[in-house]
């Protein structure tokens, strides 16, 4: 619309002409990223010529373990919380701060070569421990480690302890971790395990939604 110099605006335009400047408050349809192994992300070109990449499905992401600095890329099995809606763990949406369950596997592989230490293992019965104890000897036959790499080993498990959650985790195969990235706008989903308050803080939380749907 054009005004002659030194008229008065009419204000009823004004609304329009402000959203009419304000094209990079646009908003676009959520990606409401799925839980799929059949992994689609889409190229999306956005304001200034610039690119987002918006995940559909996804099933894997890199994962931090803090406490040891280590990361892996491992499959993420499930989405058990979050925070904002319930209708987000049913309909298994990835978003930002979800938290989800990850394979433990590759943390457990990096656990044993690093600290020569096998976690999660059940404990079972004598017969069963003597058979498994003799395969075991079998295998350290096969793969003995210099006594060099010995002393590395015992040196890194003196002062370490694994927080007894964790380790209980491991056993089940599956470790409760945060969505710290956003799948809609990176294409990823990478986030952290969780550990310390945090994950007794969820897990306090899951354990009274178990309750709830326990008691309906």
């Amino acid at each position: 619309m054009i005004y002659m110099e030194g008229t008065r605006r009419n204000p009823k335009f004004l609304p329009l002409l402000a959203s009419l400047q304000n094209g990079y408050e646009l908003g676009r349809q959520p990606a409401n990223t799925k839980l799929s192994s059949n992994k689609t992300v889409r190229r999306v070109r956005v304001r200034g010529g610039n690119v987002k990449w918006r995940a559909l499905r996804l099933d894997t992401g890199n994962y931090s373990w803090g406490s040891e600095t280590v990361t892996r890329k491992t499959r993420i099995l499930d989405v058990v919380y979050n925070a904002s809606n319930n209708e987000l763990v049913r309909t298994q949406t990835l978003v930002k701060s979800a938290i989800v369950q990850v394979d433990a596997a590759p943390f457990k592989q990096w656990y044993l070569q690093h600290y020569g230490l096998d976690i999660g293992r059940k404990k079972k019965g004598a017969a069963v421990a003597k058979k498994e104890g003799e395969e075991g000897e079998a295998a350290t036959e096969e793969a003995k480690k210099s006594n060099h790499v010995v002393r590395k080993l015992e040196k890194r498990q003196q002062d370490h302890k694994l927080d007894p959650h964790i380790e209980e985790q491991f056993g089940g195969g599956r470790l409760l971790a945060a969505i710290s990235s956003r799948p809609g706008q990176c294409g990823r989903a990478d986030g952290y395990i969780l550990e310390g308050k945090e994950l007794e803080f969820y897990m306090k939380k899951l354990q009274r939604k178990k309750g709830k749907g326990a008691a309906a």
